[in-house]
């Protein structure tokens, strides 16, 4: 898992060869310096940039860009050396920015050199800085660390040399910025013409091409334009600067560059910035929304969890101040007590109302980022009512994480954050198909919705469970046709196990569509072929990853990872069938065999806690909207709202018969 770093915080290396990728908003130069336990530099052999993309252990690329790759081997590094700085620093010349600040934060990630990321850190807080220290690289008792560091410097990269001790730095950068052709004209002051730099010369080849093949027109044409060069198609002498200036365009002014203007005020009227789909760390877009969508929900999270902790410490002092008024039995019947419960009051109030407006900002903010992020997200990862499934093609590889629902807090019933779960699962699921969870009794918010949305037969009264085990079912379905939109032709396959035969109604989706070729296994002969088959599969898959003998497998073992959906729990099941389900719950997962309960736990109390761990290593889900999810962080206990498809929705339908086509086209044996 990739470790984001802040500003001065580390973090260790355990290996020596690693890439460092960094991300800008445009073009940069990239280098490295090699210092010394102090971190100083002992001369320009010490600085790896474009001009010397090469030393000891470090290689840099070779010219400014957007997307840059340095390679370093800490093996191979010098003894004397303890310190690898990573610098960046913005090229010269026309329309390019004076500062960091003017552009999107750039980011560094440290990577193995087959590119799984290590650790990451964007560069915030930037200004008119023109040079910077990203990240450093520094041996401490023999082990290597990455640094944080984020160091800026308006002077530009003589101003950071300079100040790692290297003689000579300003030689040394103009020298870089030579080599690379992108020197920074220095700011003069339009009121000392004197001090202007001379003119960048322009490069006239000594033997232009004739007639139409030169790219500029004739010279008489250029009358009247000062300084401009006749370009042509002969190479510039060798040592010589290249002029960029357009032809036909007058030369600038040698007055003292105007400095760039601050940056817009985010938002309107100085609010917050306008929330961006995508906004977020990552190598592609999916990962950055999904970063993003757990950011939101991190987000919430922590802003709930400030305002119930000021809201607590407002009840709390106003229990303590009206005791302290009435603490005393003379004086509960003056005015001054009465004066006393009313400011205390009063500030209770003040409290909780200033805590609920800066809630009611962030909920703001965090809904605006809600509406484009939803519209955004690809089909893994939308709801069923989101307009990109009508435009559904199967993926050509799995995505990295499927939605499995939603979840929202008391506080902000109306803002939904997606549960996302990354693929492969590493734990089976469980539709609680039980009413036992749910309310009984009174008018509640969360069954209306319920009722509501989801189609429920719910009313007022104690759940009905007939209903409740139509949607745990429906919800099963739902959840394996993403499963299986998710994964590429041929890549996911679902088997059912449906011992008492009451499952076919709601399996149809799967059926017709030919998701689902084996008919559900019925009763205890079926339970028992199908968990001895899956049970094979997964001892077979264990050895042979053991041992790197993939290639032995037998021919006719079905490469898709498998999903196993179990209804009716534990009606069919003897003491094997039971061990063997346990078996594929705790070591199917490794080897993509998947397990999905629809079962109700009170039908199984005559086992007692013999089936505890099962319950335990599988994710619970409920077929109706439930608080029964806690977050790692604050605990907040989350409303989980299940994966269902609007009323009267064909889209599972639709999707699954697409999926079916793809595997037909991919197979045409399976047809």
């Amino acid at each position: 898992m990739t470790a984001e770093l802040v500003r001065g915080q580390n973090h260790p290396l355990d290996r020596t060869r690693v890439e460092i990728r960094i991300a800008a908003d445009g073009p940069v130069l990239a280098g490295v310096t090699l210092g010394d336990e102090q971190g100083r530099l002992s001369g320009a052999e010490a600085v790896a940039h474009p001009g010397a993309p090469r030393r000891a252990g470090v290689e840099v690329p070779s010219g400014p860009a957007a997307v840059q790759h340095i390679a370093v081997d800490l093996g191979a590094l010098p003894g004397a050396v303890h310190r690898v700085s990573v610098l960046l620093a913005l090229p010269g010349g026309p329309g390019a920015p004076r500062g960091f600040g003017a552009a999107a934060a750039p980011s560094v990630t440290v990577t193995t050199p087959d590119g799984i990321p290590l650790t990451g850190y964007t560069v915030t807080g930037l200004g008119a800085e023109s040079a910077l220290v990203a990240v450093e690289l520094y041996r401490r008792q023999g082990a290597w660390r990455i640094r944080a560091v984020g160091q800026g410097y308006a002077g530009g990269l003589a101003e950071l040399l300079r100040d790692q001790g290297l003689p000579g730095a300003a030689e040394l950068a103009a020298r870089i910025e030579e080599a690379t052709g992108t020197g920074r004209a220095p700011a003069v002051a339009a009121s000392d013409p004197s001090a202007a730099p001379d003119p960048v010369p322009a490069v006239r080849p000594e033997h232009p091409a004739p007639g139409p093949t030169a790219f500029a027109p004739e010279t008489e044409s250029l009358a009247g334009v000062p300084d401009a060069p006749a370009v042509g198609l002969g190479a510039p002498p060798a040592g010589a600067r290249l002029d960029y200036r357009h032809p036909q365009r007058p030369a600038a002014s040698t007055a003292a560059p105007v400095a760039p203007p601050a940056p817009a005020p985010p938002g309107a009227a100085g609010g917050p910035a306008a929330p961006v789909a995508g906004d977020a760390n990552g190598w592609s877009m999916e990962e950055r929304l999904y970063n993003q969508v757990r950011g939101m929900f991190e987000d919430l999270a922590r802003s709930v969890a400030a305002y119930r902790s000021a809201a607590g410490f407002a009840a709390s002092r106003l229990e303590r101040e009206l005791d302290e008024a009435l603490a005393d039995p003379r004086a509960r019947l003056g005015g001054a007590t009465e004066a006393a419960r009313a400011a205390a009051r009063d500030r209770h109030a003040d409290l909780v109302g200033r805590a609920r407006a800066v809630l009611d900002r962030d909920l703001a903010q965090l809904a605006a980022e809600s509406e484009v992020v939803e519209p955004a997200l690809p089909p893994a990862l939308a709801r069923w009512d989101n307009p990109v499934w009508h435009a559904y093609e199967v993926p050509r590889q799995p995505p990295m994480a499927v939605r499995l629902g939603d979840l929202h807090l008391p506080e902000a019933p109306e803002l939904r954050i997606p549960l996302l779960v990354r693929l492969p699962l590493e734990r089976g699921l469980w539709i609680d198909s039980g009413p036992g969870p749910y309310p009984r009794a009174g008018r509640d918010p969360e069954r209306e919705f319920g009722r509501r949305e989801l189609g429920s037969a719910l009313t007022d009264a104690a759940p009905d469970e007939a209903a409740l085990g139509r949607l745990a079912l429906e919800t099963a379905v739902a959840v394996a046709a993403r499963l299986l939109a998710a994964h590429p032709p041929g890549g996911y396959a679902v088997q059912v196990l449906d011992p008492a035969g009451s499952a076919g109604p709601a399996l149809a989706p799967l059926r017709e569509s030919g998701a689902l070729p084996e008919p559900p296994g019925a009763g205890a002969r079926g339970v028992a072929a199908v968990l001895e088959a899956l049970t094979r599969r997964v001892d077979l898959l264990q050895m042979a990853v053991r041992h790197r003998a993939t290639e032995a497998l037998p021919p006719e073992l079905d490469p898709a990872e498998q999903l196993l959906i179990v209804h009716d729990f534990p009606h069919g099941f003897d003491d094997r069938a039971l061990n063997q389900l346990r078996y594929l719950a705790d070591e199917g997962p490794a080897v993509g065999v998947h397990l999905m309960m629809v079962a109700d736990r009170s039908r199984a109390r005559e086992y007692g806690p013999v089936l505890d761990p099962l319950w335990r290593a599988l994710l619970r889900l409920t077929p109706v909207p439930d608080t029964h999810l806690a977050d790692p962080w604050v605990g907040h206990a989350w409303t989980y709202e299940p994966p269902l498809a609007p009323r009267r929705s064909e889209v599972i339908r639709r999707v699954l018969d697409r999926v079916a086509e793809a595997r037909r086209a991919a197979d045409p044996q399976t047809g």
